[in-house]
């Protein structure tokens, strides 16, 4: 065969192979830009909800501690949902004990949250001493309402692009490997595969979690 044979021989076995790999590469690249996006998509949310925190803490001081509950997968949570509802201590502690705890028990079931009698005892009693910079009026209520609105909208991109990440990730073939790593979870295994690349290019276990900088487990 002739130079120029095995030349144009070389180049189509390259670009064989080439083709072969694209498709990862292509689901890595977007990988990687995925989680490029939820890190701007967090910092984001970090910067919304600390302005809403700012904010409330002249309408109604402590709310944002009042409960615990996880974020749902749609990005909101509990107290977020309950300053819409009551976004000045005066929507608390203006009511009775009775009627506040009647509209919150509706509140809760409008919303799918659990509702306790003793919560609401708390609430109404740790409502009654706080005080509030600023008035409860129309143009406090749409501050807070457009702060709300503003977290909200960043929490919901930002739970999609996590799920768009953990779709991707569960294509790819290292995928397994990633999560069977200890300490690894649903949102940080895609963030690693993301950083990591092909695993392939790493010749052990160990190699990947020191890379990683987590705990690899007991094998």
């Amino acid at each position: 065969m002739s130079l120029s044979g095995r030349a144009a021989k070389s180049h189509a076995n390259n670009w064989a192979e080439l083709r072969q790999h694209t498709p990862m590469d292509t689901i890595r690249m977007q990988l990687k830009t995925l989680n490029r996006q939820q890190s701007l998509y967090a910092k984001t949310k970090t910067m919304m909800k600390n302005n809403l925190i700012a904010l409330l803490d002249q309408t109604y001081p402590g709310v944002n501690a009042l409960f615990d509950s996880p974020v749902r997968e749609d990005g909101s949570q509990k107290w977020v949902d309950f300053a819409t509802a009551f976004w000045h201590v005066d929507c608390v502690r203006n009511m009775s004990l009775a009627a506040f705890a009647e509209r919150y028990r509706k509140w809760c079931k409008r919303h799918g949250y659990n509702f306790s009698q003793s919560k609401a005892v708390e609430v109404h009693a740790g409502a009654q001493d706080l005080i509030a910079m600023l008035p409860r009026d129309a143009l406090t209520k749409t501050m807070v309402r457009q702060a709300i609105d503003a977290l909200n909208a960043v929490s919901a991109s930002l739970e999609r692009l996590k799920a768009e990440m953990r779709t991707l990730a569960a294509q790819l073939p290292e995928y397994p490997v990633v999560m069977a790593m200890h300490g690894v979870g649903d949102s940080l295994g895609p963030q690693l595969m993301a950083e990591l690349g092909d695993v392939t290019r790493f010749t052990h276990r160990n190699a990947i979690t020191a890379f990683a900088g987590v705990d690899p487990g007991a094998d």
